[in-house]
């Protein structure tokens, strides 16, 4: 049967999936790569495109040897990654620096220039990322690099999102204007959309800084959907790995996008891509603007529906500071939260330790926990961490369904989900709905869904989705816990808009501690049967 490579790329590893149309996963191998951090900036993070590659080639090569799969079979590869990860490149598409990766911070006084000039003159894409342009996104971290790389300024010839310059190395393509651009990553984070001729105007970019003068045109390529093919796996790439060369390579993704896909989604389900920070997708049929939602994309997550995306900028992260501020790891941390009750903590924590990227769209903002006594522990904090990002993830639910975005199932996907049951059930007993979690690790079946269809194994998505999906595990609200969250929900919104919000009105917060501890002596007085 023909079996098809899924590939991705992760924030601190690649993962490569082996699928068979008929038998499924026949093996997955990983490699890693370092994520360059700077102690004396926390904001600062890059990746070498070199690692990345060679890592791929371990990778596939791995997996091919545990599989036992002859490379020759393999009849086309796809590619997901992170992003907004941008690389400034010369006119050979070489790289002139590292990955200012997705979580790389540093261009907060650009994404704030960009967001005040498309405000001043009625820019529309500004309204399509939620009237929020973020730090996290490609032209930010781009004038950010041109600012502050005056010496390299006269090389560059354009920038690239990560997963299309993958595709290029792995094509061999090394002339800017051949290059084909995925219109996931480019709506998403570059203001790109048909509606007004693509990118934002020449005339829009020089005002914002003429560094950015010409900009335009060196973005420039072939902006298409997933189900089209970008080019054929080279000769040398197809050597290294271990393939043949010619499979077919669709045009890439971002790698919480094509999780969606693997996990089933469909128009009415929310797929929260739970991992180091949380991406939130959803699929409509009809377009929808929603204030403070950072991406509304027509194609973006599948070819024949408006993609849309929010989500947390910080939660396996945040998981993991916990952690380490008390010597532990979060897997020993985790032992006994399960016997923990909603609100039982009496502490109310807010997931804003790497800024909040919707609704707020504010990097400015930090961690923020209420209600310490003398006796709380890191466990507790963890749990209440926990209960935060649910909340957080219902402010955002709510935002969409006021303005249009059925939510009918929520999904849990991504690595978090797989590996943490208390998650699942405070996050169904939160959002007061049923969660879905995969049965088994859906990383990477997006990519390869999209494989299949490329090698025209599958005639469709759905048609692949329905052969490569994963069964369910249901988490289903418990009422009494529901109805305890409802308390604790209404807290955390009015802090949540209080606290988040420059110039926000007047807010009374002078019950908020007294509730916590209303809300945890009620579950010691009476310990609830949940």
């Amino acid at each position: 049967m023909p079996i098809v490579a899924g590939v991705d790329f992760g924030t601190l590893s690649v993962r490569v999936s082996l699928l068979d149309s008929e038998r499924g996963r026949l093996g997955t191998a990983s490699a890693s790569y370092p994520l360059h951090r700077r102690r004396e900036d926390p904001d600062f993070a890059t990746q070498s495109h070199e690692d990345q590659m060679h890592a791929l080639v371990q990778a596939m090569r791995d997996v091919l040897h545990q599989s036992g799969a002859n490379g020759t079979d393999v009849v086309a590869l796809a590619l997901d990654t992170t992003g907004s990860s941008v690389i400034p490149v010369d006119a050979q598409l070489r790289p002139l620096d590292e990955y200012l990766l997705w979580c790389d911070h540093r261009a907060h006084k650009e994404a704030h220039q960009i967001t005040a000039l498309a405000h001043s003159e009625g820019l529309e894409a500004i309204e399509w990322c939620g009237g929020f342009y973020s730090h996290e996104w490609g032209f930010a971290k781009l004038l950010y690099w041109l600012r502050n790389n005056p010496e390299k300024r006269k090389f560059f010839a354009t920038a690239l999102e990560h997963c299309d310059m993958v595709a290029a190395t792995l094509i061999g393509i090394t002339e800017p204007t051949l290059l084909p651009r995925s219109v996931c990553a480019m709506g998403h984070k570059w203001l790109w959309n048909p509606r007004w001729g693509g990118l934002p105007s020449q005339e829009f970019l020089s005002r914002l800084d003429p560094l950015f003068d010409g900009i335009r045109a060196k973005l420039d390529g072939i902006y298409r959907t997933s189900e089209c093919i970008a080019g054929h796996l080279s000769h040398h790439w197809a050597r290294e790995m271990g393939l043949k060369s010619g499979i077919p390579i669709p045009v890439g993704a971002f790698d919480a996008h094509w999780d969606a896909i693997g996990a089933g989604c469909r128009e009415g389900d929310i797929v929260n891509v739970v991992g180091t920070s949380t991406c939130i997708i959803a699929i409509s049929s009809e377009t929808h603007l929603v204030p403070g939602v950072c991406g509304v994309v027509p194609g973006s997550v599948h070819p024949a529906f408006t993609g849309i995306e929010a989500g947390l900028s910080a939660t396996g992260d945040i998981f993991e500071a916990i952690a380490r501020r008390a010597a532990t790891d979060v897997r020993a941390l985790s032992e006994g939260l399960e016997e923990y009750q909603p609100g039982q903590t009496g502490l109310l924590r807010l997931s804003w330790d790497n800024g909040d990227r919707t609704v707020l769209v504010n990097a400015d903002l930090g961690g923020m926990t209420l209600g310490w006594n003398l006796m709380h522990t890191a466990k507790d904090e963890l749990f209440a961490a926990i209960e935060g990002t649910a909340f957080h993830t219902r402010i955002i639910l709510e935002r969409m369904a006021e303005h249009g975005v059925p939510v009918k199932r929520v999904i849990n996907a991504g690595g978090i989900p797989q590996n943490n049951v208390v998650l699942n059930q405070v996050y169904a007993d939160v959002l007061g709905k049923t969660v879905l979690v995969p049965d088994g690790v859906p990383t990477s079946l997006g990519s390869g869904i999209f494989a299949f269809v490329a090698a025209g194994i599958f005639t469709s998505i759905e048609e692949a989705q329905q052969k490569m999906c994963l069964p369910f595990k249901a988490f289903t609200p418990r009422a009494e816990a529901v109805d305890r969250y409802n308390e604790l929900f209404r807290l955390y919104r009015d802090v949540y808009f209080a606290f988040g919000r420059r110039g926000s009105a007047a807010a009374e917060m002078g019950d908020v501690l007294p509730e916590l501890r209303r809300i945890a002596a009620g579950t010691r007085i009476a310990p609830s049967k949940m």
